[in-house]
């Protein structure tokens, strides 16, 4: 409970029972999850969860992103890392080492890399 506090604090945001459910889900998991992974968790109708969901990006508590299953998965915003997504069984991995380029004038705030995973080779 101290962690999901630590994550909307000095936000414009008011914790409810619905949000605290899902930023417990999403804050116990090793890999960004979709809204189907998520509603095994929490019982909530899918408006409720996508207008939190809206919330918690407006505050950039969380990001999220579409992989080619054309699936939004979210996770905690922790820190900038890549994502690969294997375009034949669609596994997502979170990319923790540096990736060493940068755009001038540019600020990333999210690399998507796709291909095929060592599984599907």
């Amino acid at each position: 409970m101290d962690n999901i506090k630590e994550l909307i604090e000095n936000k414009n945001i008011k914790l409810t029972n619905s949000r605290k459910s899902i930023l417990e889900v999403l804050a116990n998991s090793s890999k960004p999850l979709c809204y189907e992974e998520i509603k095994i968790s929490i019982n909530m109708d899918k408006a409720t969860f996508y207008r939190n969901i809206i919330k918690f990006e407006d505050e950039n508590i969380i990001n999220s992103f579409e992989s080619n299953d054309k699936k939004r998965y979210f996770e905690i915003k922790k820190s900038n890392h890549a994502h690969f997504i294997c375009t034949n069984c669609s596994k997502i991995e979170c990319i923790h080492e540096e990736l060493n380029f940068k755009l001038i004038n540019h600020k990333i705030e999210n690399i998507i890399i796709k291909g095929i995973c060592p599984k599907c080779l």
